[in-house]
Formats: C-alpha cells, structure tokens, sequence
C-alpha cells in the first residue's frame, strides 16, 4: 500500500513538472541493488533493494551539472543478532528479548528518499557524480538496534553514467545509514555498503 503510494506520488510530480518542462530536463528510471552490513561481531544485515528514479536537471555549468532527485524505494533486509550482550541486563525482560532478537529476521523497508547530485561529465556519453540523499522511511520489523515504524535513511554515493543512444546506465556504490532520530525507543540503526545498477531514459 505504502510503496502505492509512493508510485503515485512519483507520476504526479512527472506530470507536473512534465506539463512545465519540455526541454529533456527529466529521466525517468529503475534502479536495482544491494549490500551488506560492515564487518562487526554484534549483527548481520544483508539486503536487496527496487528504486524508481526521477532525476530533474537543475542547472547545467561549463564543467558540472546539478540535479535533483526522487526515489521511491522498497528494501528487503535479513537481520540477525549475533552478540546477545548488546541486549543489557538492566533492558525489562531482557532474556526474554536475547532470545527474540537473536532469531534470524525478515525486513522490509518502504521509503522515499530526496537527493541532490553533482554531476561532472567526462565526455559526451560518459559522466561521474556525487550524491548525496535523505528521506523518510516505515520499517515494520522491530530489532535490538532500531524500533519499527517510523525512521530516516541517509544514502552518500560516488556514480558513474553511461549514455546509449538515449538510455542513461548507472553503476552506483554507496553508503547508507538508517535510524530514526531518536523518535523511538532503540535507535543504533544499521551501516551498510551497497552498490546499485540502474538505467532511465529521458521524458
């Protein structure tokens, strides 16, 4: 229902700015990735991941472009305590909660991420970019390190772009982190590496 919505959210804001712009300032795409949490002894988190993309060019300089950019995304997520110690004896019912967060546990993430990119092309069809995102995201599992529900994902990512004809391919690794602010009761969050591959074509 949510990731619904998030779809309509992105085709009024195409039609939007579509109906204003008819000069290829938009690319419309899908992105596919997915990662891992850093190396740590306390948890795993692996996960995999769906974006659809909506970049609009802001303003194009002699050596840079600039562009905004929004992704709808839904996120599949494994995750499994590994240290029970991180559940401390003074937490209420905390055996309780040891043996609960230690299960191996299915994820899922619905988000809606804004970002803003920098963009240096190369050549003609070859381009890299920084980019760097924020947005607001439902989880609706609870684990040792973050409450479900309500939370942020914050994604900083190096890319490189390739233009065929008039299709754009992507190769993104990045860095994400996800908490929520301190809005619930646990908020350790998760770091993960993530690489992405995307292709979009312009309106």
């Amino acid at each position: 229902m949510i990731i619904r919505i998030l779809l309509y959210l992105l085709l009024f804001i195409v039609l939007k700015i579509h109906a204003q712009n008819n000069d290829s300032r938009l690319l419309l795409g899908f992105n596919y990735g997915f990662g891992s949490e850093f190396n740590n002894k306390d948890y795993t988190f692996v996960n995999h991941f769906y974006k659809a993309q909506l970049y609009y060019k802001l303003k194009e300089t002699k050596h840079f472009q600039y562009e905004i950019l929004v992704q709808p995304e839904i996120n599949f997520a494994k995750h499994q305590l590994l240290n029970f110690y991180f559940v401390k004896p003074e937490t209420p019912d905390f055996e309780q909660k040891r043996e609960e967060y230690t299960k191996l546990k299915d994820i899922h993430e619905y988000v809606l991420n804004l970002g803003f990119l920098i963009r240096k092309p190369v050549s003609k069809n070859i381009s890299v970019y920084l980019l760097g995102s924020v947005g607001p995201m439902i989880t609706d599992t609870e684990t040792e390190r973050m409450s479900g529900g309500f939370a942020f994902a914050d994604v900083l990512a190096v890319g490189f772009s390739l233009k065929w004809k008039k299709i754009q391919f992507d190769i993104r690794p990045e860095v994400r982190h996800v908490s929520n602010a301190g809005l619930g009761s646990t908020n350790a969050g998760y770091n993960t590496k993530n690489i992405e591959f995307g292709i979009s074509y312009p309106l």
